[in-house]
This record gives C-alpha cells, sequence and structure tokens, in this order.
C-alpha cells in the first residue's frame, strides 16, 4: 500500500493536473495577493502613518466598525450565493472591487480617515464576503469528494500565503512611495492588478459551471426570501452534529485570535524594539505574518496526512492542545523571537482547523445549502474576532503585556479541546 505522503502527493498532482482546479486556484490567488497588498495599506495607514494618530481604543474601534457590518453581510450573502452562478458572482465582485479600491486610495491620498475611511473599506469588505464564500462552495465542482481536505488544505494555504505575499510586496513598494498619506494611497491603488487578474480567470469557466447545481425558490429574492433561506440554512446546519462541532472551534479559535492580533499590534507599536534581524514597527508586523503563513503552509502540508491517519476530531483536538500550550510557554517573556515562534505554531493550528472545519462543512451539506452555510461560518467567523478584539480592548494595556490574558487564553484552548473532544465521541463525529 502507498504510505500516506505518498498518497497526499498523489491528490496533490491529480488536482493540479485538472484545469478547472487550476482556474479557480488562480481566481484565488491572484484575489487574495490584492487582499494583502489593500490590507496592508489599510494598516499601515492607521497604525504606523506619522501623519496619523490612533490610540489602542481607535483600532479597536476600527476593527469593530469593518468587520461587524462586513459580517452581517455574510448569511445574506450565502443565500444569494445559492440563487446566483458563483462565476458570474466571482467576476462581477472581482471587478467591482477593483473600482472600489481606488475609491479608498483617493481618500488616503486626501488624508481622509475616520468614518468615512471605513465605511469605504467597509464596501470592499463586504464584497469580499461574496468571493471568500463563492470559492469555497466552488470548490466541489472542481475536486472529488475523497481529495476535498488535500483540495482545501492546498487552496486556503496557498490563498493565505498569497496574501501575505500581497502585504510583503506593499511592504516593500512602501520604501519606493514613502510612508505618508500619498504613499498609502498608491499601495491601495496597486491593488486593483490583482482584482483585475481574478475577474480574468472567473471569467474563463462556463456560466454555470461552478454551481449551485439546483436552485431553491425563485430567481429573483426578496429581502423576505433571504431571511427564509438564511434560518432554512442555519437549521439545516443544526441537523449536522459535526458541522455544528467544526463552527463551534472556529467562533472560539477566532475569538482567542482576536485577542492575541490586538497585543501583538500594541507589542509592536509600543513595546518591542529592534534586536538586530528582529524588528519593531510595521516591518515587525511583517516577519509576524511571513512566520505565520510558513506555519500555514506547514499545517497544510501534514493536516491531510495526519487526517488519514487519526481523523480530523483527533487532529482537532491535538492542535487546540497544542494552542494551550504555545501561549502558556512562549507568551509570558515577551520577547521578540519566542513570539514568532508562538506566531508560527497558532498559525499552523489556526490553518489546520480552518481545513478540517470547511472539509466537514462540504462533506456534511448539500450543494443546494454550501453557500448559506460558508456564510454563515465566515460570519460567525468574523463575529468572534470582533468579540475577541473588543476584549483585549478592556483588558489590555497600552504595550500589551499582560499575563493574565496569556494565562486565560491558554485556559480557553484547553477547555474548547475537551469540550469538542466530548462533543465527538458523544456525537460519533465521523473522520
Amino acid at each position: 500500500m502507498p504510505t500516506v505522503s505518498t498518497a497526499s502527493r498523489h491528490v496533490v498532482r491529480g488536482l493540479v493536473r485538472r484545469g478547472d482546479f487550476r482556474r479557480l486556484l488562480g481566481t484565488r490567488l491572484s484575489g487574495q495577493f490584492a487582499d494583502g497588498i489593500f490590507q496592508a495599506s489599510l494598516a499601515g495607514a492607521v497604525l504606523f502613518n506619522p501623519e496619523r494618530a490612533a490610540t489602542p481604543a481607535d483600532v479597536a474601534a476600527g476593527f469593530a466598525i469593518l468587520l461587524l457590518p462586513y459580517s452581517l453581510v455574510g448569511p445574506f450573502a450565502g443565500v444569494l450565493l445559492d440563487r446566483w452562478t458563483r462565476r458570474n458572482v466571482l467576476l462581477v465582485a472581482n471587478l467591482l472591487r477593483s473600482a472600489q479600491v481606488l475609491a479608498v486610495a483617493g481618500l488616503l491620498v486626501a488624508g481622509i480617515g475616520g468614518t468615512w475611511l471605513y465605511l469605504a473599506a467597509l464596501t470592499v469588505l463586504a464584497v469580499n464576503r461574496f468571493v471568500l464564500s463563492a470559492l469555497s462552495a466552488a470548490l466541489p465542482h472542481v475536486a472529488e469528494e475523497d481529495d476535498l481536505v488535500t483540495a482545501n488544505a492546498l487552496t486556503t494555504t496557498l490563498g493565505t500565503v498569497a496574501a501575505v505575499a500581497g502585504a510583503g510586496a506593499a511592504l516593500g513598494l512602501l520604501q519606493l512611495v514613502g510612508e505618508n498619506n500619498s504613499g498609502y494611497g498608491v499601495l491601495a491603488a496597486s491593488s486593483t492588478v490583482g482584482y483585475l487578474a481574478a475577474a480574468t480567470f472567473a471569467r474563463g469557466f462556463a456560466g454555470a459551471y461552478l454551481g449551485p447545481d439546483t436552485v431553491e425558490g425563485h430567481a429573483r429574492s426578496t429581502a423576505r426570501d433571504v431571511v427564509i433561506g438564511l434560518v432554512a440554512g442555519m437549521r439545516h446546519i443544526a441537523a449536522h452534529p459535526p458541522a455544528v462541532g467544526a463552527l463551534a472551534v472556529l467562533a472560539v479559535h477566532r475569538a482567542v485570535y482576536g485577542i492575541l492580533t490586538l497585543a501583538t499590534l500594541l507589542l509592536y507599536r509600543n513595546y518591542f524594539v529592534p534586536e538586530g534581524f528582529f524588528r519593531a514597527g510595521i516591518v515587525g508586523l511583517g516577519q509576524v505574518l511571513v512566520i505565520g503563513a510558513a506555519g500555514a503552509l506547514l499545517a497544510a502540508a501534514i493536516t491531510p496526512m495526519v487526517t488519514r491517519r487519526i481523523g480530523k476530531p483527533r487532529w482537532i483536538v491535538s492542535l487546540l492542545v497544542l494552542a494551550a500550550v504555545t501561549e502558556v510557554t512562549l507568551g509570558p517573556p515577551y520577547e521578540l523571537e519566542l513570539l514568532l515562534v508562538a506566531g508560527f505554531l497558532i498559525g499552523g493550528v489556526g490553518q489546520a482547523v480552518k481545513i478540517c472545519a470547511d472539509t466537514v462543512f462540504q462533506e456534511h451539506v448539500s450543494d443546494a445549502y454550501r453557500g448559506r452555510v460558508f456564510s454563515v461560518s465566515d460570519t460567525t467567523y468574523n463575529l468572534a474576532f470582533v468579540g475577541g478584539l473588543l476584549i483585549g480592548a478592556r483588558t489590555l494595556p497600552d504595550n500589551g503585556v499582560a499575563l493574565p490574558v496569556l494565562i486565560g487564553v491558554g485556559i480557553v484552548y484547553l477547555l474548547a479541546a475537551v469540550g469538542y473532544a466530548v462533543a465527538a465521541r458523544r456525537y460519533h463525529y465521523p473522520h
């Protein structure tokens, strides 16, 4: 019999040989590369631009203003994704994003911040919700069911790497355009290239190739239809215990990750000082992103192998325990080198959990509901992240150093591991 690693390599080769899989992957990678550039321009403009000043509370509030309304779009996006062809969603949404970021770039150049900047950025993120949900819902149309774990690992991780690469490209370009309002505006505008490339990839699919296979109700949706469809999607999730468990784990991890994200921003902005290769400020955050992406890449490489050997439930429990140990051992010294190691491990944990959860949704949810389920998942994902940010804003000092918070994070991860293990045994989660 072939080894697990040999089987994984065989699946990857089979996926890459498929032209439809490569085209959908190209749509994802070019769009997420552009996301990395655009988000780096926003983060730099708000957090590290000497022409602007933002307190830690402002940072948390900014995230909340952007993500809360954006999250409310998610369920409605899902219902519409189950009515519109996903190929058209990917095409039109990417064209729309390319125009929207130019408006944001204009505000950055003009030095306009606060509510207007957040609202403009919100429009980009709202459309982004349609894109990410459509990509996840369309994946089973370009990969066999038995290959979905590997397909999810490959696409989501390469997407993360592409976003980090975009952020890295933005940091390089920033050295040429300058860390000021005009420079960050130029960065934002440059992301349109990636969005236009994503639209070009999506245009190559036939109209109904990516689904949905069946369309419920009328082609023209009313607000009432959307709400009814959303409720049906939530009931569909509730009827499948493995999907409920996966959603709960995602929510816990993202809430904790919101706390850790704000702490990391504060540490790099107000506490750390450069130590040779290890930098503070926005360049140091770039190092964290790169090392986190490396952890995600490793997670993608080993998750298909491990889940075939021990199953998704045991792997998820192991990941949560690893995260708990990481936070209580590597976090408390508050040293640059150890924080990067922790970032590597937590980045891997988050990516592996997301791969497993996405696969559970794809395996247990019918295609007619898949867009709604992924949108509800993404909404929960973001609401939990905002909740974590708000908790962090109330519990973290200005420099981000708070040992009790780290211990609390470790305890939450451990409790999540125990809870998921008990649920998996009680409801007999399949491997």
